[in-house]
């Protein structure tokens, strides 16, 4: 599949005067073992210590060097705290929660990623909920990682993902009463001029393309 630019634009979404960047959109399948590096050891000791690995993870992908664990929504809190609480793996920190929107992906269009760090072990793994559209819900994972509060903050400001359980799911970039949730690739780019010390940026759709 081409991917030629976010939010719905035509050709690239490229205003600089060069139009010919197009990029192959690749979603890689399923990986089977062994996955290799420690990775094998980490899906070892997880299914060891979690007795509902089989029903937790739809599947694992090895890609460019790097772990990703699909999990199921309802399974996300437990599998997080047993990659935190194992001694065998301690995922001690969560070092980021980012948000993806794939609009043409029927029920799973919304997608929270987790990307974990041993310290103990000096291993890195990244775990991926997907979330249909219509009910954007996932537990939020600050009781098992603290660090987690803004990031998934963000996340929802966003992307407009609901994390139940969260202590204060408050706007943290944009206005309070902002309308929308800007990563979201069906948020309308125009609109809004910007005004900075006195000086206004037209929106995006009035602005000239240098073509």
């Amino acid at each position: 599949m081409e991917q030629r630019g976010s939010f719905g634009v035509k050709g690239t979404g490229d205003t600089s005067g060069y139009g010919g960047l197009v990029r192959t959109k690749v979603n890689p399948g399923s990986s089977e073992r062994p996955y290799g590096s420690y990775f094998d050891d980490v899906a070892d000791e997880l299914e060891r210590a979690f007795p509902q690995f089989n029903q937790a993870i739809e599947r694992v992908v090895v890609d460019r060097g790097e772990l990703t664990l699909f999990i199921k929504r309802d399974h996300l809190f437990a599998t997080a705290k047993a990659l935190r609480d194992v001694d065998s793996l301690r995922f001690e920190m969560c070092l980021s929660v980012s948000g993806a929107h794939y609009p043409d992906e029927k029920d799973r269009e919304l997608h929270v990623v987790y990307h974990l760090l041993s310290m103990t072990h000096n291993r890195r793994i990244r775990l991926e909920v997907a979330l249909p559209d219509s009910h954007p819900h996932v537990q939020s994972l600050v009781e098992v990682w603290g660090g987690t509060n803004w990031h998934e903050r963000e996340t929802w400001d966003m992307f407009g993902i609901i994390f139940d359980g969260h202590p204060a799911l408050t706007r943290i970039l944009m206005p309070d009463d902002w309308q929308g949730h800007p990563q979201r690739k069906d948020y309308p780019l125009g609109g809004i001029p910007v005004e900075y010390h006195g000086a206004t940026t037209p929106p995006p759709e009035e602005r000239r393309s240098y073509r």
